[in-house]
């Protein structure tokens, strides 16, 4: 049977092919496709519902919501270090395909093997984040989970691998956490948080990364310094 964090990953994928507004099969339809329990697909939907992705309406089924309006803010020349002693604990290490979601992020073949590492951060030891970070396995195949929880990830693949990051794309939105990221952050279920993605790319173009994080919403703040021009609106 299929986990409910693999049946999450499928709906993703499937909302993605769908235009706002789409419904969605029946639970039903999507446990024969996925081979997984419907009390799985329903824990699985309710999860993305909570998230903004899903509508559902009584006695009509599940939809795909509108898309998500986007700003994009200038980048900086490099981001500032956060307040407080961080550290990782490396909860999750391994190598797995990257799949057809993660094979478009990464621009890799679906069959491609990936390093997967899922890691807390702590911040004054306190769970703070959840960060599931993968990577083509071509790239650095000499990584360990070692390497995520000492030090300075991107130091490691410049000074071990020769690969310089360059450039990121990265969205910031509001979400709540699931059943596992409450356990793991030490939070109520459905507990508000920021969610962060991330495309790492390296000198030559080339994509090194996506990151997926989960940051408690009651212990994290972002602060911009705007600078307005005569044609701000």
């Amino acid at each position: 049977m299929m986990r409910r964090a693999e049946v999450r990953e499928k709906l993703r994928e499937l909302i993605d092919s769908c235009e706002p507004g789409d419904a969605l099969p029946s639970e039903r339809d999507l446990s024969d496709d996925f081979g997984a329990s419907r009390p799985t697909i329903r824990a699985a939907i309710e999860e993305l519902a909570q998230e903004g992705l899903l509508v559902r309406r009584h006695g009509r089924g599940t939809f795909t919501n509108h898309r998500k309006i986007s700003q994009e803010v200038p980048a900086a020349a490099a981001l500032p270090p956060a307040e407080g002693e961080w550290d990782s604990e490396v909860l999750e290490f391994g190598v797995v395909s990257a799949g057809a979601r993660l094979s478009m992020r990464l621009q890799v073949s679906p069959g491609d093997d990936v390093i997967r590492a899922l890691r807390r951060r702590v911040v004054d030891a306190a769970p703070i984040a959840l960060e599931e970070i993968r990577l083509p396995l071509s790239i650095a195949p000499g990584l360990t989970a070692d390497d995520f929880a000492a030090g300075s990830l991107y130091r490691h693949l410049r000074e071990r691998h020769g690969i310089t990051p360059a450039t990121a794309v990265q969205t910031t939105e509001p979400t709540v956490t699931d059943a596992i990221e409450s356990r793991l952050l030490g939070v109520p279920r459905y507990s508000p948080a920021l969610l962060f993605e991330r495309t790492t790319s390296d000198t030559h173009g080339r994509v090194i990364e996506f990151a997926r994080s989960v940051y408690r919403g009651d212990r994290y703040r972002i602060t911009n310094h705007l600078t307005f021009g005569p044609e701000s609106g």
